[in-house]
């Protein structure tokens, strides 16, 4: 063919384009038509409406220095950002690898040249379940020297938690032990990431592009629309959908020591639709008796104008109902909080050497107990406003089927409302739902999916699942699931809680499955009922040789609820299984369980 490396045949290019085509390629060389081949993919990505106007199409990797993105999740948002940004790297020109945690190849991490990592914390500071070898691999003898890696850590966490962000700070500070070095610091975000994980990846592309980029060239395309993103029956976080409420029943007896109701919202005309093991995000308000204690205490009026995060001006009333969290003390706001109050007992509190005694002074109390035993003399509306976080969404396991109620969503949700201090407190989302909403009234949710807690794809696959009280949600959306596509697979359930007789949720739809043979089996433990405790994990240690024979037939093992307490004390009693029955040590016990995660046969949804 010579020199002409287009040909007009079998194309939608004219003659005359096909030879000035040719013309422009002969004259470049090797690298420049690598950058004009970059910069095609990327102004062809523009053009189907995958990013927005007025992009920069220049950058283009080097494929010798690989780009490699790893994530941490336990209930699927490191993973959104994860895959965000690796779509964000590919229209820029890179070529990204994405990769969880738990089937990335340690020995591996040696070859790499950038790397981004994005990891959530679990539990107390703990790694989320599916970057537990990762973690210890990275911090352990076998981890290589790392001098000519270069990388960047996003950390998730929650303030209210002891441990914020502590996983990913872990990552970033034995990634740079290695030798690594870091292209950005590592970056801790709140429940409400979204603008400081942007900006984050928005830096990296960036960063990356200088770094990387043969030729730099702006340029300016044209405006499209990216049609997903603008879809008006699209629902987040940011846009809820005003479910309107349909059912609050307790489903606690008389005499209960607690009160757990089942909650039941329309998503007719939402379009929104949900897999079993997602969770519906609530946006709450906050008590309203709390609200105007809290700006009575700080001697301001309700009417109060105060500027908001958006730039907006609102009512002190209006912003501290629906905007900021009122009630947890987190570790940020007590550190500004005390710097202006000039309070030396805050300041002690603070100390590093004084974590516990900080965990137990905050246990109980909220921020009006800190506002009424500090007082600032002067402080204004805006500059209290200031020391607050967002009001979080707060999510709950759906305990329904999508393809059963088509047009519900279903809740189990426990109200919390306790005294302390001389104070009655109240769950902020928990007595939103239960109380404050009513029978013509509707509900701010969406959908936060979940990729770590979910069905097996066969449905002939045996299920274990383990939730006691509110724990069993999820397990009742999966067998509403199994129900309705008829499928084969054994289930088997345990269930735990204070008493039988009142406490014994969704008691009849248990005996009904039973009954139907829906539910294969179904162990129960009541820890209040007898003189000696028994629960959950008790009952599985019982059932031992049967469990270890589900788990040897391909069963898959799931467990749902507290993090604290129940969800360790499962986990050890799945190893005594095992080692018991498998007739193996520890250790082998270890490796079998850590084989289940691997292959997502062990899913937990704990919190």
């Amino acid at each position: 063919m010579g020199n002409n490396f287009f040909s007009a045949q079998n194309s939608p290019l004219t003659a005359e384009q096909a030879a000035l085509l040719n013309q422009l390629i002969g004259d470049l060389s090797p690298e420049q038509r690598t950058w004009i081949s970059g910069y095609l993919a990327g102004l062809n990505a523009v053009t189907i409406g995958s990013v927005a106007s007025q992009i920069v199409a220049t950058t283009v990797s080097n494929t010798s220095n690989p780009i490699t993105v790893l994530f941490g999740s336990q209930t699927g948002n490191a993973e959104k950002l994860a895959e965000k940004l690796c779509t964000q790297l590919t229209e820029a020109g890179f070529a990204p690898n994405l990769c969880s945690m738990g089937s990335y190849k340690p020995r591996q991490l040696k070859k790499e040249h950038y790397l981004f990592i994005i990891a959530s914390t679990h539990g107390e500071g703990d790694p989320p379940d599916n970057a537990e070898m990762f973690y210890e691999f990275l911090h352990s003898t076998k981890a290589p020297k790392l001098e000519e890696l270069e990388f960047s850590v996003l950390a998730l966490g929650d303030s209210s938690y002891e441990f914020f962000c502590k996983t990913g700070h872990d990552f970033d500070s034995r990634l740079h032990t290695l030798g690594g070095k870091r292209i950005l610091d590592c970056l801790s975000c709140d429940v409400d990431y979204e603008e400081e994980a942007d900006a984050w990846i928005a830096n990296i592309i960036q960063t990356l592009s200088q770094k990387l980029t043969t030729t730099a060239q702006s340029v300016s395309s044209p405006s499209f629309i990216n049609v997903t993103n603008n879809v008006g029956s699209t629902y987040s976080k940011k846009n809820p959908f005003l479910a309107p409420l349909l059912e609050n029943i307790q489903i606690t007896g008389r005499g209960s020591s607690k009160e757990v109701r089942h909650i039941a919202l329309s998503l007719e005309d939402s379009n929104l639709s949900f897999k079993p093991g997602d969770a519906l995000g609530v946006v709450p308000t906050n008590h309203l008796e709390l609200v105007t204690e809290l700006i009575g205490t700080l001697g301001f009026s309700c009417e109060e104008k105060i500027t908001n995060t958006k730039g907006e001006e609102i009512s002190l009333d209006k912003a501290l109902s629906h905007e900021y969290e009122i009630t947890t003390i987190t570790r940020p706001f007590l550190e500004k909080y005390a710097t202006l109050a000039e309070s030396q007992e805050l300041d002690e509190l603070l100390k590093e050497e004084n974590r516990e005694r900080f965990r137990k002074y905050i246990y109980g109390r909220e921020i009006i107990d800190i506002v009424q035993t500090y007082p600032i003399t002067g402080i204004t509306a805006n500059q209290f406003i200031g020391l607050l976080r967002k009001l979080p969404p707060r999510l709950y396991s759906i305990a329904s089927s999508y393809q059963a109620n088509p047009d519900e969503v279903h809740l189990t949700v426990a109200i919390v409302h306790y005294k302390s201090y001389g104070r009655s407190r109240y769950g902020v989302a928990t007595t939103f739902l239960a109380e404050r909403v009513s029978e013509d009234s509707t509900v701010p949710i969406y959908i936060d999916s979940n990729k770590n807690f979910h069905l097996p794809e066969n449905s002939d696959t045996p299920m274990i699942m383990v939730g006691p009280g509110t724990g069993v949600a999820p397990f009742r959306a999966f067998l509403e699931e199994r129900e309705f596509l008829e499928a084969s697979g054994k289930n088997w359930l345990f269930f735990g809680d204070r008493n039988f007789h009142t406490d014994f949720l969704y008691q009849q739809e248990w005996i009904t499955h039973r009954k139907s043979g829906l539910l294969t089996k179904i162990d129960v433990a009541f820890s209040r009922d007898d003189t000696h405790k028994t629960y959950v994990q008790h009952r599985m240690l019982e059932r031992s040789s049967e469990i270890y024979t589900w788990l040897e037939e391909g069963a898959y093992f799931y467990v749902c609820g507290d993090a604290e307490s129940m969800a360790p004390d499962v986990h050890e009693a799945l190893l005594t299984i095992i080692e018991k029955e498998g007739d193996v040590s520890r250790e082998r016990a270890t490796e079998y369980v850590r084989d289940l995660q691997q292959n997502k046969r062990y899913q937990r949804d704990v919190y």
